[in-house]
């Protein structure tokens, strides 16, 4: 029997095509290994969001290849679709597989004799692309990239060992933000029938499953491509609804569709996960329209505070962007001032990169790469002391939270209802329950606390 391992990179929404790449590869009669050393073919699903990201990949095939010159690689996911000449002239990548081939990936490795063609659209040839010069030899891979269609295809969620199962309802963007190049590798937005969602939310509830994390690449978009009246909140009021799903966290919301309605459900439903992430970018207004997001500062911090009046205890978590081109020493800060007002509990900081086919890639006004990490620095600094005293702030308090299957220098590892792992010393219930723990210190940036008697299971 072929063997195989999966490396995935990237956000939730990779992370849950991952899941459906090992249900589809289990299901063709693969095996799935521990290690690439183990392994016949290697898949890595690719993130290209910035060069570095590609660049981890390149390296991971070299890597691949220098360990297990025998093992055949499969790259697939936003990197192959955006660049799948690049990557198949890496020494070892049997096959290119982009974002429009994806859900082929099982049938392309499935053992000859249970298929017959790889995709009935005719992109089987070896070294084929849809565009630019094909790459040719008995050596050259076989490379599956097209158009991104309207189709969703459906990667339903994978019952493997997360405790967490992300459960990806939406893909692609509509949007134009200057800098990002994931409507152009995974298409317009399209959604999964509501239908379709309620009934992978009841299989997760039969299987034992405690809370399920909605992704998508732009959630708000949820429902826009369909032939219904159905949106975003209308669905997770239908999950809320229709199911019993102990607890529905959502992965990230944009700040125009985390709105009033959105804001009221979760402070009200115990069920949702008390924890909005609510991408940023810059905290400039000036740099936010050249950015070409869709919302000002003002209203921007109008959501957070409303959610800070109505969730006290609520997580808070944003992506900040630094060193965008024509970013000015008095932009970031003005950036910088605008963070320090607002109640975040983490942030995800990251440099300018510039990814080809954007028009923020030929802006003028590229940010010297030593200025952008100082820029991080400062900002870093600023949400280190606002999550430390988060933390603090949580001792004697009595959180909701899910046992991880994690367990750090002993202790079982819980995640709070508002995204703080914390430290169970001597804890004797299993993974996937959910508690009420009492949090009794802090140590070195870590949460320590206790499983309350009255809620173990």
């Amino acid at each position: 029997m072929a063997t195989f391992h999966i490396l995935n990179f990237g956000c939730r929404a990779s992370q849950a095509d991952g899941a459906a790449l090992k249900q589809q590869l289990l299901q063709a009669g693969l095996q799935e290994v521990a290690s690439v050393e183990e392994s016949a073919v290697a898949i890595l699903n690719t993130c290209t969001v910035t060069a570095s990201a590609d660049a981890e990949v390149r390296q991971f095939v070299r890597r691949i290849h220098r360990r297990n010159p025998q093992c055949r690689i499969l790259v697939t996911g936003c990197y192959a679709q955006r660049a799948p000449e690049e990557i198949a002239r890496l020494e070892g990548v049997a096959w290119v597989v982009g974002n429009s081939h994806k859900h082929l990936v099982g049938s392309i490795l499935a053992p000859p004799s249970s298929k017959d063609t790889v995709d009935g659209r005719g992109h089987t040839g070896r070294g084929a692309t849809d565009g630019g010069s094909p790459l040719v030899g008995p050596d050259a891979p076989q490379v599956l990239v097209g158009e991104i269609t309207e189709e969703f295809h459906f990667a339903p969620v994978f019952a493997d060992d997360r405790t967490r199962p992300t459960l990806k309802i939406q893909d692609g963007c509509d949007a134009r933000c200057s800098f990002c190049v994931i409507p152009s590798v995974r298409g317009q937005s399209r959604s999964l029938a509501p239908e379709k969602v309620l009934e992978q939310v009841r299989h997760l509830e039969e299987a034992g499953y405690q809370e399920v994390v909605l992704s998508g690449i732009n959630l708000g978009g949820y429902g826009r491509d369909l032939d219904r009246r159905i949106n975003f909140l209308g669905l997770v009021e239908r999950i809320l609804g229709e199911t019993s799903i102990a607890r529905i966290r959502i992965s990230s919301i944009e700040p125009m569709d985390a709105g009033p309605a959105l804001i009221r459900l979760v402070a009200e439903e115990p069920r949702m996960a008390q924890h909005f992430h609510v991408p940023l970018q810059s905290g400039c207004d000036r740099i936010l329209r050249l950015m070409n997001r869709r919302y000002w500062t003002k209203q921007y911090a109008e959501r957070l505070l409303a959610i800070q009046e109505q969730i006290p205890n609520a997580a808070m978590g944003a992506d900040v962007m630094v060193g965008f081109p024509g970013e000015t020493d008095q932009d970031h800060a003005a950036s910088l001032r605008f963070i320090e007002s607002l109640p975040y509990t983490y942030l995800h900081i990251f440099p300018f990169s510039a990814r080809p086919g954007t028009p923020a890639s030929t802006a003028a006004g590229q940010v010297n790469g030593r200025v952008a990490r100082e820029r991080s620095q400062e900002i870093r600094a600023v949400i280190t002391a606002k999550r430390q005293a988060f933390l603090a702030a949580q001792v004697g308090r009595s959180l909701p939270a899910l046992t991880l299957d994690e367990v750090e220098d002993g202790a079982r590892v819980a995640l709070t209802t508002n995204y703080l792992k914390v430290a169970l010393p001597s804890c004797e219930v299993p993974s996937n329950r959910l508690v009420n723990v009492s949090i009794g210190r802090v140590t070195s940036g870590q949460l320590v606390g206790y499983v309350e008697v009255s809620s173990r299971h």
